[in-house]
């Protein structure tokens, strides 16, 4: 195995999320002015950042040698945040050619939990922490409760000039993600040039 790598889990055993209707509202939606931290040592506003923006939401990451949460390959959607981190790793030079301009990871895990996966798993990008449940609450994202934690349920955001154009959800498997958005990003270029001639 490199480094860096992770094994994929058996998803047939696993059990899917399906799609409860709790991200429908959210495209379309202007985000709301909310500074996270970041794990690059940056305060990041996504209301304020102008072209396209990939933000991938999900429950937490586990550190090697310490047990998740009781029950939790059980949790439909619940398993795969590393292999979903390292999707978007691998295909990150990929999402920059179509145009996206920033790629953020998002949990409600603090920053100094979060810059472990960081280094871990040699991400380029930033992970975000909503760690308060300020945007989660304001945008009124998906969530779950397990073992006294509020965590995200794993979606994922396309946004464009501080709007949310598309909305992945609910997302499964986990690292597929990252190429699920590789494609939808393909159409909706060449839709755009398409329009453009």
């Amino acid at each position: 195995m490199t480094k860096g790598s992770v094994e994929t889990p058996d998803w047939s055993v696993i059990p899917a999320p399906t799609d409860d209707g709790a991200a429908r509202h959210l495209t379309g939606v202007r985000l709301p002015s909310s500074s996270l931290p970041a794990t690059d040592e940056t305060t990041v506003n996504l209301a304020q950042l102008p072209g396209l923006v990939i933000v991938y939401a999900y429950p937490r990451t586990g550190i090697p040698g310490i047990e998740n949460p009781a029950g939790w390959d059980l949790i439909p959607g619940a398993r795969g945040c590393t292999p979903q981190s390292c999707s978007f790793r691998d295909h990150f030079a990929e999402l920059k050619a179509l145009g996206v301009k920033h790629l953020f990871g998002l949990s409600v895990q603090d920053t100094a939990y979060q810059r472990e996966v960081v280094d871990r798993l040699h991400l380029p990008f930033p992970i975000l922490s909503d760690e308060h449940l300020e945007l989660t609450r304001s945008l009124r994202l998906p969530t779950f409760e397990t073992g006294g934690m509020t965590l995200l349920k794993r979606l994922t955001l396309v946004i464009n000039d501080g709007r949310i154009e598309h909305v992945f959800y609910p997302v499964f498997p986990p690292d597929r993600n990252a190429s699920e958005v590789l494609a939808w990003l393909a159409t909706r270029n060449l839709s755009l040039e398409g329009r453009l001639e």
